[in-house]
């Protein structure tokens, strides 16, 4: 198994660690009962501002983050030269805080999956996944996640999902870098212990500031009854 990458490892994994931690939490206890507007069926953005809501304001606080939360913050990719805007897109959740070098955001790009190839095809395509490698998701942040919000079993949807990434298509499409022998991601996740893997990616020049490669942690998260 490859160790951390050099350009990783002067990132300030702890106050990330805590803040995916507190994030997971603050679902388990939305997620512990039914209720009439936290649900299976509930749209993505639904769970997403109340999930947020909650660990900046509950969980959050009882773990003392000293971070900022956001939901559906607007980004734009703008052509300078003519005022353009090119691509405007809206994330789910970002967590920031700063360190004495640095400000850090880490954007959490949530998915419903199941055990369909339709589901992974959404969760890994252009609205999900790969907008951390050609979209403006996590621009020269080396850091990001995906959340996996599952509606079906564990079983049923994650490991199809993995073998979904030795695929040579989605390889070249998401830029995937070699992690373990023979696979494109390293399991378990070398930055968060909550999640179940990490992929790494490369990431082309945006015209305007070169990018490093990118690596993001896979969290999936489940209801703790039936649908």
């Amino acid at each position: 198994m490859t160790s951390v990458p050099s350009w990783l490892s002067a990132f300030p994994l702890r106050p990330a660690t805590e803040a995916v931690d507190a994030l997971c939490e603050s679902w388990n206890v939305l997620a512990s009962q039914r209720r009439p507007l936290f649900n299976p069926s509930s749209k993505e953005p639904q769970l997403t501002r109340i999930l947020k809501a909650h660990v900046e304001y509950v969980t959050g606080r009882k773990r003392g983050l000293l971070g900022m939360w956001s939901t559906e913050a607007v980004i734009n990719k703008v052509d300078f030269a003519t005022g353009e805007i090119i691509e405007e897109r809206r994330t789910d959740i970002v967590y920031g805080f700063n360190t004495e070098q640095v400000g850090i955001q880490i954007v959490f790009e949530f998915k419903k999956l199941d055990g369909k190839k339709r589901s992974r095809t959404y969760y890994l395509g252009e609205d999900g996944l790969l907008r951390f490698v050609t979209g403006i998701y996590g621009k020269n942040q080396p850091v990001a996640a995906m959340v996996g919000v599952l509606i079906d079993s564990f079983e049923k949807a994650v490991p199809p999902l993995r073998e979904a990434l030795s695929d040579k298509s989605t390889v070249t499409a998401l830029k995937l870098r070699p992690c373990t022998s023979k696979k494109y991601y390293d399991q378990p996740s070398k930055l968060f212990s909550v999640a179940d893997f990490d992929t790494e990616h490369d990431r082309p020049p945006d015209g305007q500031t070169p990018q490093s490669p990118i690596r993001v942690a896979h969290c999936f998260l489940s209801f703790a009854y039936n649908s």
